[in-house]
C-alpha cells in the first residue's frame, strides 16, 4: 500500500494501533521498519490504551522516528482511550529530551474544561492532571519538601500551574500539619503541636476527611482555646420549598457586617433557588460580583443509610482564583449551603 501511496500529494501517513494490542518493543520495531524504508514520509502514530500502554508506546514509536503523535486531552477516547495529552507532553521533554510548543502550565486548565464540558471525571490519581498527584501524605515526603526539595522529581507542581498540597490523615506527621498550618497563619509550640497530631492521626483511623480548613476547630477542641476567625456572613433564616408540578422557591435573609438582607427566587432546585436569590442580594442590592460555581461534588459514606453524613465540596472561581469550600451535614442541601456561606467569609474583603 505505501509503495502505491508514497508518491502521492499525501503530507501525513497514520499508523494507528487502532485496538491497541502492541507493546513498546513492537511499537518501535514497527515504526522504525516504516520510517527506515520510507525515510522522505512524515508518519503519524496513534495509539490507544487498552493495555494501559498508550504512553509508553508513543515513547517507543518516537524514539523510532515517528515524527507526528496523535492525543486526546485527559486521554478520552474509544474503550480505554488514547494517550493522554498531559503525560505525553511529559514524557516527551523529560524521558525523550525533545522541546514542543505546548505551553505546560496551560495543561491543567484545558484539562478541568474538557472535564467539565464531556462529563467525564479524570481519576484523581491520573499523573500530571489527577486532583491528587501533587498532594504529599507521608510525613517523610514532607519532611523532604522542607529540606530543599530533597525527594523530587522533575514533574514539579509549579511547572503545570499546580501547587503543592499536603494530606491530613492517618500517615501524617508533623512536617504535614506544619505545612498546613503555615498556609492558615498558626504557630504551635512543640507540646500543642504533639496533641493536634495524636488528634489528625485519630480521626484518620477512623476514615473521617480531614481538611485544611478543620485544623482551627481542632486545635480549638484538643487545646481548649478558639481560633476560628469572625464570620462577617451569616444566615439568619431561610426557607426553602418543594412541590411537584412548581419550580422550587427559596426566601433566604442573610446578615453581612452587621446588616439584614432579604430576598427570594425560584429555580431547578432547592439550591439553585437559594443560589439565585444570593445573586439578586449580591447584584441588585449590594452591587458585588458573584463567584462562579465551577465543580460540584457530593461524597455519602458507603452502607445505604439515608441518614448518612453528606460530604460536599464545591469548586468556585472568583476574580481569575479557584477555590473550593467543604460542608457536612446529614442534608445534601444543607451541607451545600454551608459551603456557600463559608465561600462567601472567604472572599469577604
Amino acid at each position: 500500500m505505501m509503495e502505491g501511496l508514497k508518491d502521492q500529494s499525501i503530507r501525513r501517513f497514520m499508523l494507528p494501533d487502532t485496538l491497541g494490542i502492541l507493546n513498546p518493543q513492537n511499537t518501535y520495531t514497527y515504526c522504525q521498519e516504516m520510517v527506515s524504508r520510507y525515510p522522505e514520509l512524515h508518519f503519524d502514530f496513534h495509539a490507544h490504551n487498552d493495555y494501559d500502554l498508550a504512553v509508553a508506546n508513543v515513547f517507543s514509536a518516537v524514539q523510532a522516528g515517528v515524527k507526528g503523535i496523535h492525543t486526546t486531552v485527559n486521554g478520552l477516547g474509544e474503550r480505554a482511550g488514547n494517550a493522554p495529552l498531559s503525560s505525553v507532553l511529559a514524557v516527551l521533554k523529560d524521558q525523550a529530551g525533545m522541546e514542543t510548543t505546548l505551553r505546560e502550565k496551560k495543561i491543567n486548565r484545558v484539562s478541568k474544561l474538557v472535564e467539565t464540558y464531556s462529563g467525564i471525571h479524570v481519576a484523581p490519581n491520573k499523573p500530571i492532571v489527577g486532583e491528587h498527584v501533587f498532594t504529599q501524605c507521608a510525613g517523610v515526603h514532607v519532611d523532604g519538601d522542607n529540606k530543599n526539595n530533597l525527594y523530587f522529581n522533575d514533574l514539579l507542581p509549579e511547572r503545570f500551574g499546580r501547587i503543592r498540597e499536603y494530606a491530613l490523615g492517618k500517615t501524617s506527621g508533623k512536617a504535614n500539619i506544619q505545612k498546613n498550618l503555615e498556609a492558615l497563619g498558626i504557630d504551635l509550640d512543640q507540646e500543642s503541636m504533639r496533641k493536634v497530631t495524636e488528634r489528625i492521626i485519630e480521626l484518620g483511623d477512623k476514615k473521617e476527611v480531614v481538611t485544611q480548613e478543620d485544623l482551627p476547630y481542632i486545635i480549638s477542641d484538643v487545646l481548649n482555646y478558639e481560633t476560628k476567625a469572625e464570620e462577617k456572613i451569616r444566615i439568619l433564616n431561610y426557607f426553602l420549598s418543594l412541590a411537584q408540578g412548581l419550580k422550587p422557591v427559596a426566601i433566604l435573609k442573610i446578615e453581612i457586617d452587621g446588616e439584614a438582607y432579604q430576598e427570594s427566587a425560584t429555580g431547578d432546585g432547592q439550591y439553585d433557588a437559594f443560589v439565585r436569590a444570593l445573586r439578586k442580594i449580591y447584584s441588585d442590592q449590594l452591587g458585588r460580583p458573584f463567584p462562579m460555581l465551577t465543580n460540584y461534588s457530593v461524597t455519602i459514606p458507603p452502607g445505604g443509610r439515608t441518614d448518612a453524613f453528606v460530604q460536599t465540596v464545591i469548586s468556585w472561581n472568583y476574580a481569575g482564583v479557584d477555590f473550593k469550600t467543604r460542608g457536612l451535614d446529614a442534608d445534601q442541601t444543607e451541607a451545600a449551603i454551608q459551603v456557600t456561606i463559608k465561600m462567601l467569609n472567604k472572599i469577604e474583603p
